[in-house]
């Protein structure tokens, strides 16, 4: 992987968990020195104190185990995911049991439009919110949560969803390669919404999946690529590598690629497939979004696309919505994407649901460089929203927009609560509040009506919170509850000179 980088970047720092043997590793902790670590590659000034070398011994052990665990972890989500749809097919776990016996047992198959992942499980809700139509405030933002939802099911599954219930056009579902672990690594999807006005392209890129270690090593890795074109920044290397940075080359402008054989580039592909559908589309926009993961994708997507000047589709980009996003980059990634996000008028809303833990990874103090950037728009437990800081347009009108979801006051944050997610002093507090959220699920319904229902795998899934505070916290159910739920109060936005987009 060192070589690969050296081709391009002279500022790098690669982890590698399969090369760390347990003594190397415990031994980092009493030495100052990372030069000659089998686990570690870098070119570069580096920090060398012991919380620095801490945090890397804590992120290369949390990648060893989740190595050691990749089988088993596969093994039991599709367990899982078999038995719960194995009871969807029989109808319930009486009418499986009969079928066993009378030789009538119902098989569901993986690549069918009614086999559903665990995270589809974990909340069964596919149809679009009613309450909310096309052209209102929170309409791109539901849409946003309700794609990154279905992305993480099969192709006959999203199809089916996108053109019977939602009615809308499937234009094409994608499995991406990755250059750097020579494997498919990448899903996403484009649908067309026909019902708005001008019609609105979203791609939705699928996120991490529960039982997936490769996808967990992601979120967990501090590596990270210095990229000079974009003003000396460093972003993450692993998710870079995700959205098809180029192995010796970085991202160059344009690659040679065969879009109808089986090694497709994610940002290469998406950029075509957009400009041929934009251009047959002359009044269309487009959105970019995804859940975890495929919210770090998404927010990367247009920093390539401003690297390389893509001036045509970037006028015709609508907004980034991401959930449960990771940092994806340092400071100077931020200020870059800041810059071009007005020179280039995009508009970002990173959403944060309580105590999700992913949103606070990688690490990030005086020792780190992984930093958040942008607005983020965060929701408590009582799904009460509040606004991190303003997200700055220069449109041709010169007008600062901000999108509020809150049900209380507008208090100004300078990040989510707990930026990050190995806090002692909040251990007590998440326990708390994942006690909460478990009652809450048998209170919702009462409230506000049976779409609000939780299942009994949702409130399994949240046990899981008393004992990893924010695990359970990260799902997209919460998420579509907070823009469900949230308003968006006019006297907020008049009072604060701002308009609503």
């Amino acid at each position: 992987m060192a070589a690969s980088h050296e081709a391009f970047c002279d500022d790098y720092f690669v982890l590698d968990p399969k090369n760390a043997g347990l003594f190397d590793l415990f031994s980092l902790l009493f030495s100052h020195q990372l030069e000659n670590r089998r686990f570690i590659d870098f070119q570069g000034t580096q920090l060398e104190n012991f919380r620095y070398r801490w945090i890397i011994f804590v992120s290369v052990l949390v990648q060893k185990l989740l190595l050691w665990a990749t089988k088993p972890m596969a093994f039991v989500g599709d367990a899982i995911e078999m038995w719960l749809n194995l009871l969807s097919a029989n109808a319930g776990i009486f009418h499986l049991l009969l079928n066993l016996v009378t030789g009538k047992i119902v098989w569901p198959k993986r690549s069918s439009a009614t086999f559903t992942s665990c995270i589809g499980n974990i909340d069964s809700r596919s149809e679009l919110d009613q309450n909310i139509k096309a052209g209102d405030a929170k309409y791109k933002a539901s849409l946003s949560i309700m794609a990154s939802k279905i992305s993480y099911e099969n192709e006959a599954f999203i199809e089916a969803k996108v053109t019977q219930l939602w009615k809308m056009k499937f234009v094409k579902f994608y499995n991406f390669w990755n250059d750097f672990e020579r494997r498919d690594s990448t899903q996403a999807f484009i649908l067309q919404d026909t019902q708005a006005n001008p019609n609105l392209f979203v791609v939705a890129f699928r996120g991490t999946s529960p039982f997936d270690a490769d996808d967990w090593r992601t979120d967990a890795d501090l590596s990270w690529c210095n990229l000079k074109s974009m003003g000396d920044a460093k972003a993450h290397s692993g998710f870079m590598q995700a959205l098809g940075l180029q192995k010796n080359k970085g991202w160059p402008k344009e690659i040679e690629q065969d879009n109808n054989g089986e090694h497709q580039f994610a940002y290469y592909t998406l950029r075509e497939t957009l400009r041929e559908v934009l251009k047959e589309n002359e009044e269309a926009k487009f959105i970019v979004t995804g859940h975890s993961l495929g919210g770090a994708l998404a927010i990367l997507f247009p920093s390539v696309l401003m690297l390389h000047e893509e001036k045509w589709l970037l006028d015709r980009m609508d907004g980034v919505y991401t959930f449960g996003q990771p940092r994806v980059g340092d400071s100077k990634f931020g200020e870059y994407m800041k810059e071009n996000m007005i020179k280039f008028d995009v508009k970002y809303f990173r959403f944060v649901y309580s105590n999700d833990l992913v949103p606070r990874v990688p690490y990030d103090d005086k020792n780190t460089m992984f930093k958040h950037f942008g607005p983020c728009l965060f929701f408590n437990s009582f799904y009460v929203g509040k606004v991190s800081r303003f997200l700055t347009c220069l449109n041709t009108c010169n007008i600062c927009i901000v999108i509020m979801l809150t049900v209380s006051a507008l208090q100004i944050l300078p990040e989510e609560p707990n930026k990050n997610y190995f806090s002692l002093l909040w251990v007590i507090p998440k326990v708390v509040n994942a006690v909460w959220e478990l009652i809450r699920g048998f209170i919702l319904p009462y409230m506000y009506g049976p779409d609000y229902k939780e299942g009994w795998f949702l409130r399994m899934f949240r046990v899981t919170g008393l004992l990893i505070p924010g695990l359970s916290a990260h799902s997209p159910q919460d998420y579509d509850n907070s823009i469900r739920l949230g308003t968006l109060p006019d006297h907020q936005l008049r009072v604060h000179g701002l308009t609503r987009d």
